[in-house]
């Protein structure tokens, strides 16, 4: 499996290329609006880009989503409950095969309702799950803001359950997170862009709670500012 990382300062984020080398097809998620370092890197790993996914509408920035699917002639997708305007939707379970590399998609909400993460498995190295990338579910030293789409409460308790989910994975899976530390989006994040399941169960301070009301309760401590625009931003990336 080919595994391109990006960072950005702005916004503060993650933004991801990944795929199967022998088969040279390849997927991108989350991308900013420069849609030119992903068209590179798909080009120097010869791959071709077949899939654009956003983990959910983003609300601190403006998406590249669909401008790269169209300049690469790529698929580009949303969960299914917002996919309109030139995306397709993807379903809780849903599996998107690239050669060896196999994507599930997970519906994880909490940070917004229809927030996915995507879990991989690349079948040259194994039959189990490598990596997730988890957008601003779970990031790296916390978990993501519950109230710039419904309230911080109906927020922090569906993502109170995306929690349960993601602690089911095994130890080893890497964490590949849309945001690290200086993003409006969590709290005590880490300048560190990626851990795994094992290491943030133990010393993620939100993510090893197991009690649904204590979970809650930090979710609502310490919010901070919304991002300048969010409304607006959130509702150019839906309808695009």
């Amino acid at each position: 499996m080919i595994f391109r990382q990006f960072l950005h300062q702005d916004p503060v984020g993650a933004s991801y290329l990944f795929g199967c080398g022998g088969h040279a097809t390849c997927a991108v998620v989350d991308p900013v609006d420069d849609s030119e370092p992903y068209l590179q890197s798909a080009a120097e790993t010869r791959m071709s880009i077949r899939y654009v996914f956003d983990t959910h509408v983003h609300a601190d920035h403006v998406s590249g989503g669909r401008r790269l699917a169209e300049q690469a002639g790529a698929t580009y997708l949303l969960h299914e409950s917002v996919a309109v305007s030139r995306a397709a939707g993807v379903a809780d379970g849903q599996q998107i095969e690239m050669g060896n590399v196999v994507v599930e998609v997970l519906h994880t909400p909490g940070h917004t309702p229809e927030h996915i993460s995507l879990l991989v498995t690349d079948k040259t190295r194994g039959p189990e799950p490598w990596l997730i990338l988890t957008g601003h579910t779970l990031m790296v030293g916390d978990m993501g803001r519950t109230e710039l789409v419904s309230c911080a409460d109906e927020g922090a308790a569906q993502l109170y359950q995306s929690a349960l989910r993601l602690r089911q994975l095994r130890d080893h899976v890497e964490v590949w997170p849309g945001a690290f530390a200086g993003s409006v989006c969590g709290r005590a994040l880490s300048g560190k862009p990626a851990s795994t399941i094992g290491f943030e169960r133990s010393f993620n301070r939100t993510f090893r709670i197991e009690d649904r009301d204590a979970f809650v309760a930090a979710m609502l401590r310490d919010i901070p500012e919304p991002p300048a625009n969010a409304a607006a931003i959130r509702a150019r990336n839906l309808t695009g």
